[in-house]
């Protein structure tokens, strides 16, 4: 049976498909349908920069390079060549792979604006090799555009062709947006601390995009060079490629629908205005005007405003109440005994400052150990040391006999240590439900690609995934909100999702920075009763925290620093009595 969501979607394609199919009956003339088909044609482009833009947020504005080098490809290959027209496209789909590898791996590394410069300073590189290859290129005269054979060779051959596979790729890249690499490039998009924290590979998860994303660039090159029938350097003009860009910006970011509409808007845009042709970049400057200041996350997200409204609506206030049975269930299944984590005379300095001065400390599983002190005791270097985040300027950290003291972050998270963070990092666009499955992505095992033809094992995986993650929110109790945005949740009820996503990574051991802060004091009791539960399951607990009637409750031992060493270390009992910790932090 059909849910309502699905049942939307369903109707959806079905009224694209219908639309798509009969377009040729009802166009009014053959430009209809030329402009048709190049809305086709930039589709397949736009779709794969709507990855790299609108799901990993990198500012890429310099495809209509990738975009040139499919199409002068294409044609070499067929005109010169002799070589088949389907199998020109794929080479060139391959070339626009290529060479988005080439310029991904050293500028994928730079921050947003720089990269948005490198791609640009590509895109006219690549224009300059075209003019300067005048017996390859035909420089500044340009190309035939070969036509493919039957039956695409007519115009509305080639819609249909263009058509098919601009349907191919709307079905990769929704395939992605939905799968566990969509959730991942959005953490990066909205949160590259919490990528790292749950195992993202960020660097990589960019490059796979940006890769993916230049292949259909060049199968789109190579459409365009056969729909223009002749290509020149002039063809591949900057303004095009920021006409890229506009259409997801104006289409909204996280969204397949959305820059899809952009991209039919603007292309017709100019068909519209046609009477005020010097007028064609006003226009487009004041749609892109009116789209920010009224709806600045993008036709997509007003689609979806739309849809919400006539949803029923959720109730506002919906208290946190802890399954702790489904808890326990879940965690046993997955969890067991595991090694201590041994941290062995730990330093860490910042220059002339030591932010922790030789501090042991050992967690064990089935134990809840907390850590406090005072404002700028060291208490929050000694979570990032153990995520991954900080390295120690002298000792050891010991998991199983083995130093992990300079593994990565996403290292720690395969090991199995998780965390949450003083001020909750949630990613605000997914819901309740897909922000507690971005905690299992080093549990996933599925391909980009196997992602995006989305084969049987990648369903089945994300089956599973999702129900243990369903399971996790009754836990801690949040059930009742889990297909909310979590930019709708209240301060408490974000604090226990960022636990469910930390359970949802399997982990041996989670470290909560400040869970209980800002919290009421029923809300503190469930705290305690989750965190009890947790530890009951095998999982180790490093927790950090302020409330000390809180710490001193829950905590099977407790240590205690002050600028950065550690001044007592025991039993919740011996800390709270203990002369020194009452001096510097728990006073009278």
């Amino acid at each position: 049976m059909l849910t309502s969501n699905r049942f939307s979607r369903v109707l959806l394609v079905a009224m694209f498909a219908i639309a798509a199919l009969t377009l040729p009956f009802w166009a009014g003339d053959q430009y209809q349908l030329h402009l048709a088909a190049l809305i086709a044609v930039y589709w397949v482009l736009i779709s794969g920069l709507n990855i790299v833009v609108g799901f990993t947020g990198q500012l890429s504005i310099g495809h209509v390079g990738l975009l040139s080098i499919g199409s002068y490809g294409f044609c070499i290959l067929v005109g010169k060549f002799g070589v088949d027209p389907y199998v020109a496209m794929a080479i060139a789909g391959a070339l626009g792979g290529i060479c988005g590898l080439g310029l991904g791996l050293p500028s994928l590394r730079l921050p947003g604006f720089y990269f948005a410069m490198a791609t640009m300073a590509f895109a006219l590189i690549v224009n300059e090799i075209i003019l300067a290859q005048v017996d390859l290129t035909g420089g500044g005269i340009g190309l035939v555009g070969p036509l493919f054979p039957e039956p695409f060779d007519s115009p509305i051959g080639f819609y249909y062709l263009a058509a098919i596979i601009a349907a191919i790729a709307t079905w990769l890249t929704w395939n992605i947006a939905r799968s566990m690499w969509g959730k991942g490039l959005i953490s990066i998009r909205d949160n590259p601390v919490t990528a790292q924290a749950v195992g993202v590979p960020v660097f990589r998860a960019k490059l796979v995009a940006f890769v993916f994303s230049g292949v259909l660039a060049g199968v789109s090159g190579a459409l365009f060079a056969s729909l223009q029938s002749y290509i020149t350097p002039e063809t591949f003009v900057f303004d095009l490629s920021m006409f890229f860009f506009v259409c997801i910006i104006i289409g909204g970011r996280g969204s397949i629908v959305g820059p899809f509409l952009g991209t039919v808007v603007l292309t017709a845009l100019p068909e519209m205005v046609a009477s005020l042709a010097k007028l064609g970049n006003f226009f487009y400057g004041l749609l892109l005007l009116i789209v920010v200041l009224v709806i600045p996350e993008g036709i997509g997200r007003m689609i979806q405003m739309i849809y919400e409204r006539f949803r029923p609506r959720q109730i506002e206030s919906m208290p946190i109440q802890p399954e702790l049975p489904r808890l326990r269930h879940v965690l046993n299944t997955h969890t067991g005994d595991h090694d201590a984590i041994r941290m062995e005379h730990i330093s860490k300095n910042f220059g002339g400052v030591a932010a922790v001065d030789d501090v042991s400390l050992t967690l064990s599983p089935h134990e809840v150990h907390g850590l406090i002190g005072p404002n700028g005791s060291g208490k929050t270097t000694m979570l990032n040391l153990l995520s991954g985040y900080y390295e120690p300027t002298t000792g050891s950290m010991l998991y199983r006999g083995e130093d992990f003291g300079n593994t990565t972050v996403q290292q720690r998270a395969r090991m199995g240590i998780a965390r949450t963070f003083q001020k909750p990092r949630l990613l605000p666009e997914l819901t309740v439900l897909e922000n507690a499955m971005v905690g299992a992505w080093s549990e996933s095992t599925s391909g980009f690609m196997a992602s995006a033809l989305a084969l049987p094992h990648v369903r089945a995986e994300d089956s599973v995934l999702r129900a243990r993650a369903e399971e996790l929110l009754h836990g801690v109790g949040l059930g009742a909100v889990m297909h909310r945005r979590a930019n709708l949740l209240d301060h408490a009820q974000q604090r226990f999702l960022e636990i469910a996503r930390g359970l949802a990574l399997k982990p041996r051991f989670i470290l909560l920075d400040e869970p209980a802060g800002g919290l009421t004091s029923v809300e503190i009791e469930h705290l305690g009763s989750v965190i009890r539960a947790i530890s009951k399951s095998g999982v180790g607990v490093l927790l950090v925290e302020h409330h000390t009637d809180f710490v001193f409750r829950v905590c099977d031992k407790v240590t205690a620093l002050n600028v950065g060493r550690m001044i007592q270390h025991g039993t919740s009992e011996q800390v709270r009595h203990d002369p020194e910790v009452i001096r510097v932090y728990l006073g009278a």
